[in-house]
């Protein structure tokens, strides 16, 4: 499996997650930004292999969601051409920026030892462009 494919996937479930719409598990309503940025923690990271969480503390609907998440991953793999397996990590952290905007944090560890940590910025989750200074 390309490196590539296993950060679309990353990629993919982070920002259904983040949509809070959550298509992808059938949940309508989930809210991880405002859950995240009302914590004193101010962020939620999600390990989507195990379902668990870290630092803010997720309300039971968004908490049974991430489970859902869990769950549906191998077929997310499957779609993609490969196995759970594949991945010794997939997780992201949600929160907002100093100017409120929505962002993630995507991190995979592939079964290699290949690491990736990418943002995102907004809904959809989109790569941030930075311009380039002209010096």
């Amino acid at each position: 499996m390309k490196f590539d494919e296993l950060k679309s996937i990353g990629h993919n479930i982070a920002d259904s997650l983040g949509s809070g719409i959550g298509l992808m598990i059938g949940v309508y309503e989930m809210d991880v930004y405002g859950e995240a940025s009302a914590t004193p923690e101010g962020f939620m990271a999600v390990d989507f292999l195990t379902g668990e969480t870290s630092g803010a503390t997720p309300s039971l609907a968004l908490a049974k969601a991430i489970r859902l998440y869990r769950d549906v991953l191998p077929s997310l793999c499957e779609r993609h051409g490969c196995d759970i397996r594949e991945f010794r990590a997939l997780s992201a952290r949600f929160g907002v920026d100093s100017l409120n905007r929505r962002q993630f944090t995507v991190t995979i560890t592939d079964a290699r030892g290949r690491s990736s940590s990418d943002l995102y910025v907004g809904t959809p989750g989109r790569r941030p462009r930075y311009r380039k200074s002209s010096t």
